[in-house]
Formats: C-alpha cells, sequence, structure tokens
C-alpha cells in the first residue's frame, strides 16, 4: 500500500489569512479541498468572470450583440468584455482608442452591467443571479456592489463557476470557445500587479496566461491558461491542456506574499493531478459539494 502524500493546499495555512480556502477540479471532479470552502468572503475580481457569463448569456438571448456599441466611439461590447475599449481603469476618462490598447478596467465592467440591465429591462443583480448564480448551483453567492468586484462567494461555489468555463452549461460551446480565446489579439498592457507585457492577452472576460512571464499560473501553465485573480488574495484557473483548475479564496489582500506563493502552488498541484491520480482533502478544515 502507497502512503498518501500530503496535499499542495496544505500551503494555505501559512499564508497569514483568516480565511483561506482551495478546491482543485480535476478531469471535472474536487479532487482536493482545504480550509473553509463553504465560507463567503468578497472575491474582487473574480465577480468579472461571473459578469462576463451574464453578458453572454444576454448576447445568447438577443438582448444584445457582441458588436452593439459600447463605451467610447468605436468601441463595442466584446472591446469592453475583453479591456479593449480604451478605458481608464476606475474612471469614464478615454486613454486610447479602442482596440489599440488592453487597459484593465473596472469601469468598463460597471458598463457591462448597466447595459445588460437596460437591455433586458432587469436589475444586473437579478439578471446575474437567475442567468447564472441559480442555473450552476451558487447559492451561497451574491452580488453585493459592482459588477466588476462585487461578489462574495465560497471555494465551492467558484469551483462550480471553474466547471462552467471548463464545460459550458449556460452558452453555447462556440460562444465558451470565442470566450476562452484571445480577443483583439497582440495588444500590449499592463497586468495588475505583475508588469507590462507585449501581449497581453485576454479572452471575453478571462485573462489568458499567454506569453506572459512571469505568471500568477506558473512557469508551466499553457498558454491557453484561463483564469483571473482578485485584489482581496483569491484567484481561479484552469489549464484545458491537462484538464485541471484550481479556486482559492482568502481575505488577505493581493501583494507580494501572492508572487511568491501562487505560481509554485499552482505549479504544484498541476504536477500532482494532471494525471488523474487520486484525490485529498483537509477535511478537518471544510469540504466541497462540487461538481459534475
Amino acid at each position: 500500500m502507497t502512503a498518501q502524500t500530503s496535499s499542495p493546499l496544505e500551503v494555505l495555512a501559512d499564508w497569514g489569512a483568516g480565511v483561506a480556502a482551495g478546491v482543485v477540479v480535476a478531469h471535472g471532479s474536487a479532487v482536493a479541498v482545504a480550509g473553509p470552502t463553504t465560507t463567503p468572503v468578497a472575491v474582487a475580481s473574480l465577480t468579472k468572470l461571473a459578469t462576463a457569463r451574464a453578458v453572454l448569456v444576454a448576447v445568447e438571448e438577443g438582448a444584445t450583440t457582441i458588436d452593439t456599441p459600447l463605451g467610447p466611439a468605436g468601441s463595442t461590447v466584446g472591446h469592453v468584455l475583453a479591456h479593449a475599449s480604451g478605458l481608464d481603469v476606475d474612471t469614464d476618462v478615454v486613454r486610447c482608442a479602442p482596440g489599440t490598447r488592453r487597459i484593465y478596467s473596472n469601469a468598463g465592467y460597471e458598463l457591462l452591467g448597466a447595459h445588460v440591465e437596460a437591455s433586458t429591462g432587469i436589475a444586473f443583480v437579478d439578471y446575474l443571479t437567475e442567468a447564472v448564480l441559480i442555473p450552476l448551483g451558487m447559492a451561497s453567492t451574491e452580488l453585493r456592489g459592482s459588477a466588476a468586484a462585487g461578489l462574495w462567494s465560497t471555494a465551492d461555489n467558484l469551483a462550480r463557476l471553474l466547471v462552467e468555463y471548463r464545460s459550458p452549461r449556460l452558452v453555447d460551446r462556440t460562444t465558451a470557445s470565442d470566450a476562452a480565446s484571445c480577443r483583439f489579439p497582440g495588444l500590449a498592457g499592463v497586468l495588475p500587479g505583475w508588469g507590462e507585457f507585449d501581449p497581453c492577452d485576454w479572452g471575453w472576460g478571462p485573462e489568458l496566461r499567454g506569453t506572459k512571464s512571469p505568471h500568477w499560473t506558473g512557469a508551466d501553465a499553457a498558454p491557453s491558461t484561463l483564469g483571473h485573480f482578485g485584489r482581496n488574495g483569491s484567484f481561479l484557473w484552469f489549464d484545458p491542456t491537462v484538464d485541471v483548475g484550481c479556486v482559492i479564496v482568502t481575505d488577505r489582500e493581493f501583494g507580494g506574499w501572492a508572487a511568491s506563493a501562487w505560481p509554485p502552488l499552482s505549479t504544484a498541484i498541476r504536477e500532482r493531478y494532471s494525471t488523474g491520480s487520486g484525490s485529498d482533502s483537509d477535511s478537518g478544515s471544510g469540504s466541497s459539494d462540487v461538481v459534475g
């Protein structure tokens, strides 16, 4: 009998956070959990992954289109989803022409929320709940503010969102594939907290690893690895080449500690679970209710 090795998620206990929980999803199933995975925390910009999915649902329902004008002159819903509209980070200032630079924009995602609300006649918080959260079984998740960064959620619930990005249920597979592909390729830009990259690849919602190095998903992450992280010290990524993904939620603000801790953890997770070699959990701290 082979002794069970320790879980890579055990390092969460050393991160100095009041709450630190994680779920690893491999080949569509939760294979490792640690920490209080059912405790809701603010997940900051991970909100954008849920908001982007809601926008694409609205597109497929005919309430709007990817090519509908939105934001600065010449910009569309698609530009705003991919941070290519030219809008400033947190204001309505236009910093460049649409499609010429990747400027990460919270203001753009707030504009998307307002656009869906106006296009559907449904308050965005209700639309997001009905179009994304309820169908995915994310009962412990709630939008408490901005469509860019106002979501509260749990590691368990976000694992369900991860699986949606792996195996789409809410939108057509072609739409999902387009969302997970680089939109407006070749644009340079800044990945907040990591530096300037040329190119700085992004899809309709998720950031893509592309050729960025160093990168928060680890040095071995495939270019097609997609995800997002937030300033509260939480992240979600999925690497389709090995069919492995991870959600970590914390209440510790992003900083140098994250730049040091996240890449090696992500690499260890990939190495441990990409072959489907078993599962483990820190059952004393939490348990996962995911996924199908």
